[in-house]
């Protein structure tokens, strides 16, 4: 542990030494010794434990958004549950063929939870080591900059519209294994942008670089966005909000997709309303 805290900066040579002295003599743990001494703090202690089990332990200045649970709150009940999802998509969609990579995150509303679905899901997939790329497909609403805290400006619009290259996809920093595509500045024509090959030949390139893809998207309602997106995706995940989400409407989207030849994985419900 007092080597991961000198290579992380948190303490010296010097006082990592006098904690391994001092924990000898006491018979402590070396977090319990070095906080005693006041050389550490109970976060330090976390840090270095998250480092030895291979665990995200971010720090408080890293500029992702609170909504990122699976990040900030790893052990809450709300995680468990995506995790759950997690295995499930592995099963039925990621590891069924090679060439089932990418997936849709898709609801009917607006207020649903698609952002925060699809955010913590990539969060996920990453943290099993698995190369993983989000994707914000929502041109008229785009949040998921804001989520990861990264510039917005440059994305999948402008790579769509020839005005950018792979550029445009950012590593996330402090989650090692995920890349996200921002949305970039929200054209006057997403409906016509999404629709034209040039989707279709950037979702096949980027699979032979990421073994899962997510692909955040608008809500169904009211636009083609989503099931366009989905069909270059090739499969969905529908997300619901309790106590918010219209049954018919889920049955209209679910019949929608298939229509467009997308497979629907499953349907996650959200316990509380995000868009």
């Amino acid at each position: 542990m007092g080597a991961l805290l000198v290579d992380t900066g948190r303490i010296s040579f010097e006082d990592a030494e006098r904690i391994h002295d001092y924990q000898e003599r006491t018979g402590q743990l070396y977090g319990e010794a070095g906080i005693e001494m006041g050389l550490l703090t109970a976060q330090d202690v976390r840090l270095a434990l998250a480092l030895q089990f291979g665990h995200i332990a971010l720090p408080r200045e890293s500029g992702l958004s609170s909504e990122l649970v699976a990040a900030w709150q790893p052990d809450s009940p709300a995680v468990e549950h995506l995790r759950s999802v997690r295995s499930q998509l592995l099963l039925r969609w990621f590891e069924n063929d090679a060439r089932h990579a990418a997936l849709a995150v898709v609801s009917p509303q607006k207020g649903e939870g698609r952002s925060y679905i699809a955010a913590n899901l990539a969060v996920l997939f990453s943290q099993l080591g698995k190369r993983t790329l989000l994707i914000d497909a929502d041109l008229r609403r785009p949040r998921q900059h804001r989520i990861f805290g990264v510039p917005g400006r440059i994305g999948l619009s402008a790579l769509l519209a020839g005005r950018s290259g792979p550029e445009a996809v950012v590593d996330i920093k402090g989650v090692p294994g995920l890349s996200l595509l921002p949305a970039g500045i929200s054209p006057p024509n997403p409906q016509e942008l999404l629709a034209r090959e040039g989707l279709a030949r950037l979702m096949a390139s980027l699979r032979a670089s990421f073994d899962v893809i997510l692909v955040d998207t608008p809500a169904a309602m009211g636009c083609a966005d989503a099931a366009t997106v989905a069909a270059r995706a090739g499969a969905a995940l529908i997300v619901t909000c309790r106590d918010s989400s219209n049954v018919s409407a889920v049955s209209a989207l679910t019949a929608e997709l298939r229509d467009f030849g997308v497979t629907v994985v499953g349907a996650v419900l959200n316990g509380a309303g995000r868009s």
